[in-house]
């Protein structure tokens, strides 16, 4: 099996091609990223001499390089390639609507073009909007709150109209928020992790009673392999991890773990249009495909705390002065 694998140096992206090699040994991957600044080649040092792994480096809205790699033939495509910070789509939506939707429409030219094999969409949760009771299915409407889950939204709805006008095989996944190693420190569980070991302040917008549903990143990783066997073209899948907690509970759950005291809180500024609750409801990739998250809430929270703990070299990178400009711009000056 050959896979072209986009976006594939960042969070979820990196974890799945490092999954798909321990699990596969006769599935090659090809991985085109832009380097952006949340992709990190660190993320996958450990098989950059892989024989059955490629990198290369592109952009997925550039039509010629998407054209020459398609061209050498793939059975699926996995797009991760995305922009994805909400606060960042806040502060400027255009490179969202180049990368999630002009991005998204390229590959999807290209694949109708040489009929490559499956296309996975990565989604999120996030283009259904908010929900107070209950959850969302595959056939609730679309009600995206931010720029980011917008464009999301509107990939979402190009790789459909791909499978009824021009059959390309698309499959769309949807998932709730995923955490574990490797996860850029702008996103909630290793901005705490990482303030709370520097002893800094960890920002909660509003009232912190936001609920998000968690899933552990190879419990994800696993939903998409299985979608990529044995899902049904034209499909969409929800993946939701079960795990349904309170923003503020999540950073006390970590700064108990790390023996750090609960006035490093600080009550910011809410996010504008801060949806207050996502949940999906995932009958329909248990009972077609047999999915089951097999990995804890509990062990893997904790995992995910040491990995940050013995890799600090990694984080504290990152955390330069683009970061700490960035981080100053949407936590202390809204």
């Amino acid at each position: 099996m050959k896979l072209l694998v986009t976006g594939g140096v960042g969070f979820i992206g990196s974890n799945f091609v490092h999954y798909i090699l321990q699990e596969h040994s006769d599935w090659y991957v090809t991985n085109l990223d832009k380097l952006t600044y949340a992709g990190n080649l660190e993320n996958l040092k450990d098989i950059e001499n892989e024989p059955r792994y490629t990198f290369v480096k592109g952009d997925i809205a550039d039509w010629g390089l998407v054209d020459s790699l398609l061209g050498r033939g793939f059975d699926v495509i996995v797009n991760f390639a995305a922009e994805s910070h909400v606060d960042r789509s806040i502060m400027d939506s255009f490179p969202f609507l180049e990368t999630n939707i002009k991005g998204t429409q390229t590959l999807l030219e290209v694949a109708k073009k040489y009929r490559t094999g499956k296309f996975i969409q990565i989604s999120t949760d996030e283009v259904y909007g908010s929900r107070n009771e209950g959850y969302f299915n595959e056939e609730s409407a679309l009600s995206p709150s931010s720029p980011y889950a917008a464009s999301k939204a509107c990939a979402d709805l190009m790789c459909l109209s791909f499978w009824k006008t021009h059959r390309v095989p698309v499959i769309i996944t949807r998932c709730t928020n995923n955490f574990g190693p490797y996860q850029f420190p702008e996103k909630l569980i290793p901005l705490v992790i990482t303030n709370a070991l520097e002893n800094k302040l960890v920002p909660v917008y509003g009232d912190g009673l936001n609920v998000r549903d968690w899933i552990y990143v190879i419990n994800h990783c696993r939903a998409i392999d299985l979608v990529i066997q044995k899902g049904q073209t034209g499909q969409i899948y929800n993946i939701g991890g079960g795990n349904e907690k309170r923003n503020l509970d999540i950073i006390k759950l970590i700064l108990e773990q790390l023996h750090k005291p609960k006035d490093l809180i600080q009550f910011v500024t809410d996010r504008p249009g801060h949806d207050r609750r996502y949940a999906l409801d995932s009958t329909r990739i248990n009972k077609e495909l047999g999915w089951q998250p097999v990995y804890s809430f509990e062990a893997t929270m904790a995992q995910t705390v040491d990995w940050y703990l013995a890799n600090r070299t990694w984080w504290q990178r990152i955390k330069g002065k683009e970061y700490a400009d960035y981080y100053e711009k949407v936590y202390l000056k809204r």
